[in-house]
């Protein structure tokens, strides 16, 4: 008597499925937890900025150099999320 094999091959295909989506949303997560990391980021080196050049302690070019190192720094924390 030959054995059932759509059974089985549904089976396969179900798990390969779940497995996939499974990991598609976490994915999704963390790409999210990225952006969120960035965004805050942005928030940050603004205030940075004015806050720099309200002290009037350095010049504009010094605080613009706060502001992309405040960034890049933003930029690392996510994609150490991410990846």
């Amino acid at each position: 008597m030959p054995i059932p094999r759509l059974p089985a091959w549904v089976a396969a295909n179900f798990l390969a499925v779940s497995v996939g989506a499974a990991w598609a949303t976490e994915q999704g997560e963390q790409r999210r937890a990225a952006r969120e990391v960035r965004q805050e980021t942005r928030q940050d080196a603004r205030q940075t900025k004015q806050e720099c050049r309200a002290a009037d302690l350095q010049t504009n070019p010094r605080c613009r150099q706060d502001k992309r190192q405040t960034k890049q720094q933003g930029r690392e924390r996510a994609r150490d999320i991410k990846y």
